[in-house]
């Protein structure tokens, strides 16, 4: 924003030609004065967003989660919106997620590094929102196995651009950080051992997106869910809402004593703490469909359907449109 400001002065007085040399400098000087206003801004913000995002808690034995704020993506939060965290074995440690910005990557490699000098085997790419996978670049020299969904590729491939272009806004470009191309891809299911310790890797069919992927920390009978599910803060449908509503079924019957969120407390207990996120849902089909058969179009269901939802999450109004919409689409001709 300050290098914008500064060209429309230039273009103005070349445009116009009303502005003197001291009116020049004097707009020069402004322009460098907010430049040094903003900067320091962004190192206070940078400073902040480090005391927030360095507090990770051991959830359960050797597992640390730090939890992300209910907020967009903003400079003063340096993109740690997602709970990430890290899982410490015998021989190694993998993470879970790998946080949304190169600066949260490198909180994240700084946590682990705080709890242990094993090495980081595997980073684990839940899926390709940017608030979980932006911080990957941190990690490459540690050269870890990147893991993500079979088609976690394809979706990182159709929108790195777009994500890093808005990241780059958001963040600037030294903060945003940058796609990894997964080096290990789950299918159906697969287990990887930290030594000792043994995490089931679950790959989901379409429901948050199509391209989900869970964990189980066998160790604990922690189930990391990632986005599968949402806590507090408004779930975001960009899959199947049928199929994510399947797919709930099919993590509570997973015999876990405990979840990670992608989004909300660093633990919560399991399955009680689906009920909110299975409410949203159901409700959202059942008042689609409704909406659907009563003739509603598109954009009043938007302002009809799920509406008793409100006041019960974080961001309602800046998500719930959007889930209503990709609702309708999905159900429009069913």
């Amino acid at each position: 924003m300050m290098c914008t400001d500064t060209k429309l002065v230039t273009r103005r007085a070349a445009v116009l030609g009303l502005l003197g040399s001291a009116v020049c400098a004097r707009a020069t000087a402004a322009a460098a004065d907010a430049e040094r206003r903003a900067s320091t801004a962004t190192a206070a913000g940078q400073s902040a967003a480090a005391t927030q995002n360095s507090s990770f808690v051991e959830v359960a034995p050797g597992l640390f989660i730090r939890m992300g704020r209910d907020e967009d993506t903003a400079r003063a939060n340096g993109g740690a919106i997602a709970n990430v965290g890290f899982i410490i074995g015998q021989d190694g440690v993998a993470t879970m997620d790998a946080g949304g910005s190169l600066e949260d990557g490198q909180t994240l490699r700084d946590a682990i590094r705080a709890h242990t000098s094993l090495p980081i085997r595997y980073v684990i790419l839940s899926h390709a929102h940017p608030d979980h996978v932006f911080g990957a670049p941190a990690f490459l020299a540690d050269k870890p196995r990147f893991v993500g969904h079979a088609r976690l590729p394809k979706a990182l491939a159709l929108r790195r651009d777009y994500y890093r272009a808005r990241l780059q806004t958001e963040l600037g470009k030294d903060r945003a950080g940058d796609v990894v191309a997964p080096t290990v891809l789950v299918e159906r299911t697969r287990n990887i051992d930290l030594g000792g310790r043994v995490l089931t890797l679950t790959a989901h069919p379409k429901a948050h997106t199509d391209n989900d992927l869970s964990v189980l920390d066998t160790q604990t009978r922690t189930l990391l869910a990632s986005d599968l599910l949402f806590v507090r803060r408004v779930p975001s449908l960009d899959g199947s809402l049928r199929g994510w509503i399947k797919e709930l079924q099919v993590l509570k019957a997973i015999p876990a004593s405990r979840a990670v969120p992608g989004h909300g407390p660093a633990s919560v207990d399991w399955p009680s703490s689906a009920a909110g996120l299975e409410r949203y849902l159901s409700t959202l089909l059942t008042e689609t469909r409704a909406a659907i058969a009563r003739g509603v179009t598109i954009d009043e269901a938007v302002n009809v359907v799920g509406q008793s939802e409100r006041g019960k999450w974080a961001l309602f109004d800046d998500y719930h449109g959007h889930n209503v919409t990709q609702a309708y689409k999905e159900l429009e001709w069913e």
